[in-house]
């Protein structure tokens, strides 16, 4: 097992900023000290993710999802805690001192981390067949010469190519010690009759990555032309590829795309590359299936933009209008380029210069609903029949915009182009939003009157027990996540009885306090919490927040989360102003005292909840009298606590 030493986990915690690790998977701007996103974990139209670059942690306030750097990679690319923290020590170039992982090491990872290993594998294989071996250079690299593909551009996309000798990649991942097992579960190699063989055999390769590098899957295009092999294929579906959730050159993408929010989406791996070339880097492709809602959400991620190029073949796009729907029902933007008749994304860009290509992209955008009106009025002339069904298509269209203004702006449009008056369009809107509304809530009734009826009840309120001490402990630890390392200004009586100031760290204070009372947590978490001050206290360090928001325990690290975190902050006009606000940090004495002496407040109160029971279950007049004076000592002691407080026990 390779382990990773502390001093350098904690190199690598320092080093990161979160938010430039979650800018490459969601588009982040600043709001106040934070910054925010639409939330990668759930699906939303309004952002409730966000992000505090002071803090290094993250939380939606939506779904609920927490952490920091490492926890973000762990939730949103699966990667294991290691794999988290090798990513971020190669993204700050951290060096990591690690052994060499030997087959008999692989044989220990889980099924999913090795098919990972598989696929970097077999593009290293195949990017090294393509650039060092005979067959490699005289095929297939120069394929794509002859297409035009600059060394660059190979290099860039991973490019490879597998040997036409049917098993050369399995043979040599077997004799790497890579399972056979593995290697017919990534799709790779085919098993029939016994026999296993490269599915990719004499085809250059397209590795497929995720949003942040990783290799998942790969296609194929065959370079002769025989009949009964299809021209691509691509890896099936595995543990670590589903092509519905995929976009091919989203990782070389999404840079682009945030910068200049907007993102084109293609259909095939040429596309991509040769658009790539033509200087245009915003750029992805669905990989010939038809668009999904997580292959849109992806791109929602980091742009509301989207420009969709087809060839032109009108009823290719006519097919692909439900998809394109989906895209609209999701609030984004949707235009579309329609290139001249013969002519791709792939073979445009190819026989152009990138400046024209940019040009006739930038020209030929039309707005999709704008777009999609104009292709279907040119088949309604004279058959009014067919127009009444046009409209209904672009109602339905217009009905799944979920922003009201922007709905209104397209039947107003749309009216004009149809010559149908607007309000004829609006009423018809208003039907498909009404059915969507019952569909959505068929619990929803018209109201027959205000007050309550007699087959209704009043809404569920939630108990709460006054007698737990469950936010007293809360609020123990917060303080000490916050402000543990901070200074707590106290004063004592020297030899000659004089008042003398000193200071003393509030983690240090708070840790021998409770200690000295013989006080305990009763919430799991926060007593581990606690346990790791007390050790660190005798260790003669406190601990920084950032060991217990990348601690390896979930429920510490989203607890500590949780706790550091808050939604609100103060507005800069405060300072513009002149305007005090008395903050937290500068009364920390105040708050830590009160923290620990109501913590002391509500242990008393249940210790003598307990004595009573206990004195009225006892039938022994000693044991009533024991008890007794304890109940006035408990009681006295809870007086004085109540009393630095501020409060008055009146039982």
């Amino acid at each position: 097992m390779i382990m990773i030493s502390r001093d350098t986990i904690d190199t690598i915690i320092s080093s990161t900023r979160i938010e430039e690790v979650i800018g490459d998977f969601v588009t982040l701007r600043r709001r106040g000290a934070n910054v925010i996103g639409l939330c990668p974990f759930h699906n939303e139209k309004t952002p409730s993710f966000t992000v505090s670059p002071t803090k290094g942690i993250y939380k939606c306030f939506g779904c609920g999802k927490a952490g920091n750097a490492v926890n973000f990679l762990m939730e949103h690319e699966h990667f294991t805690y290691p794999e988290a923290l090798r990513y971020l020590a190669n993204k700050y170039q951290i060096e990591i001192e690690e052994e060499a992982q030997t087959p008999e090491m692989q044989q220990e990872l889980s099924e999913r981390e090795s098919l990972y290993n598989l696929n970097q594998f077999a593009r290293d294989f195949y990017e090294k067949t393509l650039h060092e071996t005979e067959e490699g250079k005289a095929i297939g690299l120069s394929y794509l010469k002859e297409r035009g593909v600059r060394d660059d551009i190979i290099r860039k996309f991973q490019l490879g190519y597998n040997p036409s000798t049917w098993d050369a990649f399995t043979k040599y991942a077997l004799d790497n010690g890579y399972k056979l097992d593995y290697l017919v579960k990534s799709g790779l190699t085919l098993q029939k009759d016994n026999r296993a063989y490269d599915r990719f055999h004499s085809r250059i390769i397209f590795p497929i990555h995720t949003a942040s590098g990783r290799v998942v899957g790969f296609g194929g295009r065959i370079l002769t032309t025989e009949k009964n092999r299809p021209k691509y294929v691509n890896s099936p579906d595995s543990d670590v590829y589903n092509k519905s959730k995929s976009l091919y050159g989203i990782f070389f993408a999404r840079n682009a795309i945030a910068s200049k929010d907007t993102c084109f989406l293609v259909e095939g791996y040429t596309d991509v590359i040769s658009l790539n070339q033509a200087g245009i880097e915003n750029v992805v492709a669905s990989s010939g299936t038809s668009l999904t809602q997580d292959q849109i959400r992806m791109i929602r991620r980091y742009t509301k933009n989207i420009t969709i190029l087809y060839d032109g073949d009108p009823a290719g796009i006519k097919a692909s209008f439900r998809g394109i729907d989906m895209i609209v029902e999701e609030g984004m933007n949707v235009k579309i380029v329609l290139f001249p008749e013969g002519e791709d994304p792939d073979s445009y860009s190819r026989d152009h210069h990138p400046a024209e290509v940019q040009e006739f992209i930038a020209n030929a955008a039309d707005n999709f609903i704008l777009f999609k009106t104009h292709l279907l009025l040119k088949e309604t002339e004279g058959d009014p029949i067919k127009k009444a069904v046009l409209i209904k298509e672009i109602v339905n269209t217009i009905g799944l915009i979920p922003d009201g203004i922007t709905r209104t702006l397209y039947i107003k449009e749309c009216a004009v182009l149809m010559n149908v008056p607007e309000q004829v369009l609006m009423n018809e809107v208003r039907k498909i939003l009404r059915n969507k509304i019952k569909k959505t809530f068929p619990e929803l009734k018209k109201p027959e009157g205000i007050g309550w009826t007699e087959d209704q009840t009043a809404p569920f309120q939630e108990t709460y027990d006054i007698a737990s001490d469950e936010y007293q402990e809360r609020e123990i630890i917060r303080i000490l996540l916050l402000y543990g390392d901070d200074v707590l200004p106290l004063t004592r009586k020297n030899d000659d009885d004089e008042e003398e100031a000193y200071t003393v760290k509030v983690a240090e204070f708070a840790v021998l306090d409770i200690l000295h009372d013989e006080l305990t947590f009763e919430n799991p978490v926060y007593a581990a919490v606690f346990a790791e001050y007390v050790k660190a206290h005798q260790e003669k360090r406190i601990p920084d927040r950032n060991e217990f928001i990348s601690h390896n325990d979930p429920d510490i690290a989203h607890t500590a989360v949780d706790l550091v975190f808050t939604p609100y902050e103060l507005s800069i006009n405060w300072k513009k102003n002149n305007i005090h606000v008395n903050v937290e940090e500068n009364r920390m004495k105040e708050l830590v005292f009160t923290a620990i002496l109501s913590f002391k407040s509500k242990k008393l109160d249940k210790i003598i909840t307990a004595k009573l029971k206990e004195m009225q279950e006892s039938s022994d007049p000693k044991d009533q009298e024991l008890l007794l004076n304890e109940l006035k000592n408990l009681k006295d002691s809870s007086i004085v606590v109540n009393r630095e407080l501020g409060r008055i026990i009146t039982r």
